[in-house]
């Protein structure tokens, strides 16, 4: 079971999907309570599709990954797209190319990491991204928090062990913390120059459509990078779940045009 250790001596988890060593590697992002394991197998259907080889890692508090050692700053999103996620990328895929794939908090990572406009990035696709507080996201993880307590959600036991307990609370606390009812970072989204495929399920019980709109149109006022909007029908919070195979067609599609531009 592989592990990277970060400048800090933590262990983060990653697995690695074989495939063409000339196309951009696929690196997936996973959610707020995430982790590698519970992406499932979408992964190696999209690099299979692609041809891609596909990079995944458990966020330093998630899964394998070694547990969080200080109470979450309302920064912490900004924290794992610049820090962590360029010392992972540093490690496991130096000096090659890249997409990101980011589901949630992890396309709000992947939107934070592109807009440091990094060199090896080709392109970005998130999934029910968030750039701001709604009263909708807060509303769905009171809920959340509700079914926690009252012991409904015991099925992420299975992925982060005796770290759940934590990583549950530090998602929930944070974001429903006075201190973070202000995050935005919609400032952040002129500065992103790589294409994007921005993807979010009309019924997201998390977000509303104006995160999408707002993404687009913030990438848009910077350098002309093109963003691409997909809301899909009957699906909630998790598209790749929910809809895998419209999902998985989107996806492909965005990829392999981005390859064959590259390759021009």
């Amino acid at each position: 079971m592989p592990f990277l250790t970060n400048n800090k001596g933590q262990r983060i988890h990653y697995e690695i999907i074989d495939g063409d060593r000339v196309k951009p590697w696929l690196v997936f992002l996973h959610e707020g309570l995430g982790c590698t394991a519970m992406w499932k197998d979408f992964p190696q259907r999209l690099c299979k599709a692609t041809g891609c080889r596909g990079l995944l890692y458990d966020r330093l508090g998630y899964g394998l990954s070694d547990a969080l050692q200080h109470r979450r700053e309302p920064d912490y999103l900004h924290r794992y797209a610049v820090d962590e996620l360029p010392q992972a990328l540093t490690a496991l895929l130096p000096g090659q190319a890249c997409i990101l794939i980011g589901h949630s908090d992890g396309g709000s990572i992947a939107l934070l990491h592109a807009a440091q406009r990094p060199p090896l990035l080709q392109a970005i696709i998130t999934e029910a991204a968030h750039v701001f507080v709604e009263s909708v996201t807060l509303e769905g993880i009171r809920a959340a928090d509700r079914a926690y307590a009252d012991g409904k959600l015991k099925g992420l036991q299975k992925y982060h062990g005796d770290k759940t307990e934590q990583i549950f609370k530090a998602w929930s606390d944070t974001w429903l913390s006075p201190a973070f009812a202000g995050w935005n970072i919609e400032a952040d989204l002129p500065r992103i120059d790589c294409p994007a495929l921005v993807m979010q399920g009309i019924d997201d019980q998390y977000g509303t459509p104006a995160q999408v709109d707002a993404i687009v149109s913030g990438i848009a006022k910077g350098n002309g990078a093109p963003a691409h909007k997909a809301m899909l029908p009957d699906c909630g919070h998790a598209p790749h779940h929910e809809q895998p195979q419209a999902v998985l067609d989107l996806m492909r599609q965005f990829v392999l045009e981005r390859i064959a531009e590259s390759q021009k």
